[in-house]
């Protein structure tokens, strides 16, 4: 590749860079309006009110479910690190960081 190809992706890139932060920025906008909403109606469930929320062209249903969890700190603690090493796998994961300026 030549300088002048090198020059062109680079302002691409930073372009759809650009347009890759401001669609996070609104998508981050978007989830916390989303919330919002989410948490009004489940603070109205929790305290006796509809578990359904018919809108005019969405329902939204308050749902409550049981979770369990495993606490590696403890299993660690009685077992050893060993035993967890035994039975874990690690796997790469790629990500895109997007900060703004």
């Amino acid at each position: 590749m030549n300088a002048i190809t090198n020059i062109e992706m680079s302002a691409v890139a930073i372009s759809e860079v650009d347009v890759l932060g401001a669609l996070l920025a609104q998508i981050a906008d978007l989830t916390a309006e989303a919330d919002k909403i989410k948490d009004a109606i489940k603070d109205s469930a929790s305290k006796g009110g509809a578990k359904v929320v018919q809108g005019a062209l969405f329902k939204a249903t308050y749902i409550e479910s049981n979770v369990t969890t495993f606490d590696k700190e403890a299993f660690i603690k009685e077992h050893g690190a060993d035993v967890y090493a035994k039975y874990t796998k690690t796997g790469a994961r790629f990500s895109v960081k997007v900060t703004s300026k």
